[in-house]
């Protein structure tokens, strides 16, 4: 995955709305993955727009900065092994000894004057999801626990916003599902922190 423009709606789901989804789904193997997300103490990245996060696969991982545009998210994506990754996690440090601070990934978090030493593991939140490409797009079920909490969320990917928009909305009223505004993932695991 290069760096690329994201575009994707999404609703949360009750557990009966999930379950019907997922009855769908049921060949798609579920994949296990968990996002680390990391900010200053005063939260720069948020300040900035921005979110910084670490994902580990089973067997890879990769390193996303994600900054809104008019439409969608630009995504700057920087692959990492799993042992990079939790060499990250476990010494709480994403500017370790092996980091190229030149990493393009790097250069808008740098233009904001943040420091990168100054960036910290806040937590994480674990997803487990079931993928599928379809005519509409690629639609991502996902069940996610964090913070001791959990929730349910269908997200579509799509390369055309204003087509996107209509197959979802038809998608979900063939399906009996009432649009329920969900914020990003990031957002969501972040009000669990009781920090701005």
């Amino acid at each position: 995955m290069m760096n690329h423009l994201e575009i994707e709606f999404k609703t949360l789901l009750t557990q009966k709305e999930f379950k019907s989804i997922e009855k769908q789904l049921q060949e798609v193997e579920p994949i296990v993955q968990t996002n680390y997300y990391f900010d200053t103490e005063s939260f720069d990245l948020k300040y900035h727009k921005m979110s910084l996060r670490i994902r580990i696969f089973n067997d890879k991982a990769e390193l996303t900065l994600k900054i809104p545009q008019a439409v969608g998210n630009f995504e700057y994506n920087h692959y990492l092994t799993v042992s990079e990754a939790e060499r990250m996690i476990d010494t709480n440090d994403i500017h370790n000894t092996f980091w190229d601070s030149d990493l393009e990934l790097m250069q808008p978090i740098k233009e904001a004057g943040i420091e990168l030493t100054d960036l910290k593991l806040l937590g994480s939140l674990t997803t487990t999801r079931r993928e599928i490409s379809t005519k509409i797009g690629l639609m991502a079920l996902d069940y996610n626990y964090y913070g001791g909490f959990e929730d349910y969320e269908l997200e579509l990917e799509v390369n055309e916003a204003e087509k996107g928009k209509r197959d979802f909305k038809a998608f979900l009223e063939s399906n009996n599902i009432k649009f329920k505004y969900a914020k990003s993932k990031v957002a969501r695991f972040s009000a669990t922190l009781n920090k701005p």
